[in-house]
């Protein structure tokens, strides 16, 4: 029972009180709000977005950060679409998009992981080079016209009322719980971003820990950005083009510091929840797109503020309850 309460005070309970609340109120503006049709809907517009945000999640817990991963997208979707605009089959496409993520994520986690190289710098980098070179690929043209086949994959449902990307989030969504609450890597995971040399002492192999989790976040990138191409119907070199900014913000707002070593994808996966449920009701409210990216932006800067201001408030009633705790066995008489 203490636990259960406990639960409802942290910042998980908050999330899921505003979530709540959210649904409330986006229900009370049309009827047809917690329909299964709009539910998927939900999910559907933003969907390759959350799919990365799983990634990001272990990457920040470890104290790093990718912010290439929506030019790592925009990339493996061009090179896809630039092989089938030149008579390569579409399966060859889609692998060779796959590898060029792999490949990214494996140059980045190479300067990171070994080199050093702070990925601040190191993605950074990468955002501005994967998207130039996804523009000098399609320059200002856009490539569509995709076999029928592909884009039934990203635009009709394949299970029930479930589309492919759909399905895919929830799988990987599994996966990455497992992994990062339950196994011995996501402890690692945890370790290295409280303290590395920690990690060091430990035994933990922090070099190989980092080049997966880049290696896996160019990897779920480019899949991600091939079933955006698949739901658009078509690739454009700026495709995906800002998407660092919700990913970031589901992350960090799902309670994972942007420090490292505290989180979980309990509180990603109802910050999602969240941010899709609030960009829902604002777009029934008829708030127009710039709108919506001022608040996500800040839901951004809350995400960062109000966890590290609690902790500082926290602190420092632990610290008079100390002290008074000290002044009380100097003095029986105090309270």
């Amino acid at each position: 029972m203490q636990r259960s309460s406990q639960w409802f005070r942290s910042w998980e309970g908050l999330l899921l009180l505003l979530l709540l609340v959210s649904i409330a109120l986006n229900a009370l503006q049309t009827p047809y709000y917690l329909s299964v049709g709009n539910l998927i809907n939900l999910f559907m517009l933003s969907i390759e977005k959350i799919i990365v945000a799983l990634i990001m999640t272990m990457i920040i817990i470890n104290g790093e950060i990718d912010l290439s991963v929506a030019s790592v997208m925009g990339l493996a979707a061009c090179i896809m679409a630039a092989l089938w605009e030149n008579g390569v089959s579409m399966p060859v496409g889609l692998l060779a998009g796959l590898l060029a993520g792999l490949a990214a994520g494996a140059f980045n986690g190479f300067w990171i992981a070994y080199m050093g190289l702070p990925s601040l710098a190191v993605t950074l980098a990468g955002l501005i080079g994967y998207r130039g070179a996804a523009r000098i690929l399609l320059e200002d043209r856009s490539i569509g016209e995709f076999p029928a086949w592909f884009d039934r994959l990203g635009q009709q449902p394949i299970l029930g009322p479930l589309p492919l990307a759909l399905i895919v989030f929830f799988v990987l969504y599994l996966i990455a719980l497992v992994v990062l609450q339950f196994s011995g890597f996501g402890r690692y995971i945890y370790v290295i971003g409280n303290s590395q040399e920690v990690a060091r002492y430990s035994g933990v192999k922090v070099q190989r820990v980092k080049m997966i989790l880049f290696m896996a976040s160019g990897l779920l990138s480019a899949l991600a950005g091939l079933l955006f191409a698949a739901r658009l119907g078509a690739v454009r070199g700026d495709l995906a083009l800002g998407f660092e900014l919700d990913i970031i913000t589901m992350v960090l707002l799902g309670g994972v510091s942007i420090f490292g070593g505290t989180g979980s994808l309990v509180g990603v996966g109802l910050s999602i929840l969240l941010i899709l449920n609030l960009r829902n009701g604002m777009s029934l409210a008829n708030l127009s797109g710039h709108i919506q990216t001022g608040v996500v932006g800040v839901l951004l800067i809350l995400s960062v503020l109000v966890p590290n201001l609690a902790q500082h408030v926290r602190e420092i009633w632990r610290r008079r309850r100390l002290g008074r705790a000290v002044v009380a066995e100097g003095d029986p008489t105090l309270p």
